[in-house]
């Protein structure tokens, strides 16, 4: 092993450890606010699916953050001025397990959300804004279900074919947009969901 491999090799080692310092002081520091200004019992609420919908929410958010970076990264890949590869591999690998456990959580509100009670949500929009669930629910729900196997399909081509990504455009190109897609779907099924939480929660 040359020099100039030992030093990028401590380079790309030491990256990683900063975006994991990053990611994680900002987690601590969200927690903390949020613990410090609210009580517990009002974070999570009355409701009995309180505890999911507080977790989902947490999942999300930090895909959103995540998913940001990704799209940072996958960029740079794209054109070429990618250094720090191994935070590609990370983030991608990150984002495939936060997309799963957003989908998860999201889908243990679903229950509540679909039953055929009269205070549901679902039974609400269908009574007062039939449009909301038809259109705008039924759409993010699918939508959503996008991020998964597109994060995993860009954490595993990363994964597998290694430094071959940044030597081959085709590989590259495919990373970045199947990342570039992933962002866009979450994008569009956190906006649709934190909407129709606004008017009408679990």
């Amino acid at each position: 092993m040359n020099e100039e491999t030992k030093y990028h090799d401590h380079h790309y080692d030491w990256s990683t450890l900063s975006l994991l310092c990053v990611g994680g002081l900002l987690v601590a520091t969200s927690t903390i606010i949020v613990l410090t200004t609210a009580p517990f019992a009002a974070i999570l609420g009355e409701s009995t699916y309180a505890l999911a919908s507080a977790l989902h929410g947490l999942m999300a958010f930090l895909l959103l953050v995540v998913s940001t970076i990704a799209l940072y990264l996958a960029w740079r890949l794209l054109t070429g001025r990618i250094k720090a590869y191994p935070d590609l591999q990370l983030v991608t690998t990150v984002m495939s397990t936060l997309s799963f456990l957003t989908i998860v959580f999201g889908n243990w509100i679903y229950i509540p959300y679909r039953a055929k009670a009269p205070g549901s949500p679902r039974s609400y929009f269908l009574a007062h804004m039939p449009e909301v669930h038809q259109i705008f629910f039924e759409f993010k729900e699918f939508v959503a279900l996008f991020t998964l196997p597109l994060a995993v399909a860009a954490a595993f081509i990363l994964w597998r074919y290694g430094r071959r990504v940044l030597e081959g455009k085709w590989l590259s190109i495919t990373v970045a947009i199947l990342i570039g897609l992933h962002f866009f779907y979450f994008v569009v099924a956190f906006v649709l969901g934190a909407a129709v939480t606004k008017l009408k929660a679990v």
